[in-house]
């Protein structure tokens, strides 16, 4: 299976994309897909629409959807808690949180900076979650966890809209807080792309010990792992890679949580074979919820966080349901 989905990821990789090309407000025909692609006319209008907005917004889904996924992965097999996830664990939410300052108090950030804060923010959305887990009793459990995750989250999101409030950008704000993925800025995709790639490389140098983790932690060091270790560059890599999707797009929720799951189920235990496909799964599954919600209210535009929560939140019952409060992942 590993190598089915590696093998044909090509194939599914440019069947989503011509259909986020393709669908829109504004039709767009396989032949002007083509035409824009080999024999770009810059006074073409649609030619501008699919190099401007429709490719770009098609990448941003791709590579977001795959960089949560990895983390994702990643934060469920050092933590052995199935319901980890950057949207549940707060990483997410610090990280929106303190864009929201970032674009209040320093209006003309650059977008390098804007990255960084993204990734600070990260970092102290999990510290809080995680900080907390660990004072309260049985915190550290899948759903307590969960539930400080939530709490904190909910939190810091109602500061963050106070905040905006008073400063009159509210409007501004709930962009970051429901996506804006079709208002992605070409340059700052341009950007972000290379610095998830690396987080994406980072966790797959990290698959190994990843794997050995998942096993517990008498196992691992048993195993000769240096445990505290592999968690800070686990959890570095994944404040990096949902740091760089909080910048390009805002906050999206639930990827990192399904998409491990289901790849786990096809392709087994071994991270090595887990963190590709689960960027492969996670990108298309991105990119095909930002294609449903153009259709949901056509010609109107439903927010994708919309989408992805209409699916995300049936899972997260049934995993609560079907695992209870078992602490492995």
């Amino acid at each position: 299976m590993p190598v089915f989905i590696l093998a044909s990821s090509p194939f599914f990789i440019v069947i989503v994309m011509v259909s986020s090309v393709i669908i829109g407000t504004k039709d767009i025909t396989i032949e002007e897909i083509y035409q824009a692609i080999f024999h770009f006319n810059e006074s073409n209008v649609d030619h501008q629409i699919i190099w401007t907005s429709r490719i770009p917004r098609f990448v941003a889904a791709l590579l977001v959807g795959a960089f949560l996924a990895v983390a994702g992965a990643i934060m469920q097999g050092i933590t052995r808690n199935y319901l980890a996830s950057p949207s549940i664990m707060g990483v997410n939410d610090g990280s929106a949180f303190l864009v929201t300052l970032a674009i209040i108090f320093l209006p003309n950030i650059s977008n390098a900076s804007l990255i960084i804060i993204s990734m600070i923010g990260s970092a102290i959305g999990a510290g809080l979650v995680f900080g907390f887990g660990s004072i309260i009793r049985d915190g550290l459990s899948p759903v307590r966890l969960a539930i400080i995750g939530t709490i904190i989250g909910t939190f810091l999101g109602s500061v963050a809209t106070s905040i905006a409030m008073h400063f009159q950008v509210s409007q501004t704000i709930t962009l970051w807080y429901n996506s804006k993925i079709h208002l992605v800025d070409p340059t700052l995709l341009l950007l972000s792309a290379p610095i998830g790639i690396i987080g994406i490389i980072l966790a797959y140098s990290l698959a190994k010990g990843i794997t050995i983790s998942s096993l517990g932690e008498e196992v691992a060091i048993g195993l000769g792992q240096k445990t505290l270790l592999m968690k800070i560059a686990s959890m570095l890599t994944v404040v990096i890679l949902t740091g760089v999707s909080v910048a390009l797009v805002g906050r999206i929720g639930f990827v990192g949580l399904i998409i491990p799951h289901i790849t786990r189920f096809l392709v087994g235990v071994d991270y090595r074979y887990i963190i590709p496909c689960a960027a492969i799964i996670g990108g298309c599954f991105l990119a095909l919820c930002d294609v449903i919600s153009r259709l949901i209210n056509f010609p109107y535009e439903t927010p994708i966080g919309v989408v992805t929560a209409i699916i995300g939140v049936p899972f997260f019952l049934y995993l609560i349901w079907s695992k209870g409060s078992v602490k492995s992942a």
